[in-house]
C-alpha cells in the first residue's frame, strides 16, 4: 500500500510540475487583460480592415523604422490617462477638489511617480486642472 501511495505522489508531484507554467502563463494573462479594461477602443483599426489587432513589423527592424509607423506621438504604450487608474484619480480629485499627489497616491495605493504622468494628462484631456499642489476638477473651477 506504501508503495502504491508513494507511486501516486510521485505522478501528482510530475504533473503539478508539467502545468506550473501554464498556471503562471494564466495568471499572467489575466493580468494583462485586467490592465486592458480601462482602455478604450479607437476606431483608427477601422480603416486597416476587419482586424482590430495592431500590426507589428518583422523582430529584425531597427528603433529608428520602428519609430518612422505609428501614431507619431513618439509615446509608447496607451495615452496618459486612459486606464483605470486614471479614472480612479479623476474620481477622487471630483471627490476632493485640491487633493494632492501624495494623497491620491496614498488612497489608491500606489506610488506617487505614476501619478505624476497620469494627472498632466488628465489636465490635457481638459478633465482637471493643477492649482498649486492640488489637482481639481476642470467642471468645478
Amino acid at each position: 500500500m506504501a508503495d502504491f501511495l508513494d507511486e501516486k505522489r510521485s505522478e501528482i508531484g510530475a504533473r503539478l510540475k508539467e502545468l506550473k507554467p501554464l498556471v503562471d502563463e494564466y495568471q499572467r494573462l489575466e493580468a494583462a487583460v485586467s490592465a486592458l479594461d480601462g482602455v478604450p477602443i479607437t476606431n483608427n483599426s477601422s480603416s486597416r480592415g476587419a482586424s482590430t489587432a495592431p500590426r507589428r513589423g518583422p523582430r529584425g527592424q531597427s528603433a529608428a523604422a520602428k519609430r518612422t509607423r505609428g501614431t507619431g506621438t513618439g509615446r509608447r504604450g496607451r495615452p496618459k490617462g486612459t486606464g483605470t487608474r486614471g479614472a480612479e484619480a479623476l474620481r477622487l480629485v471630483r471627490e476632493k477638489p485640491g487633493i494632492t499627489i501624495p494623497e491620491i497616491a496614498e488612497s489608491m495605493g500606489i506610488k506617487q511617480n505614476y501619478l505624476y504622468r497620469v494627472l498632466p494628462g488628465l489636465a490635457d484631456d481638459g478633465l482637471v486642472k493643477k492649482d498649486g499642489r492640488g489637482w481639481h476638477p476642470k467642471e468645478a473651477a
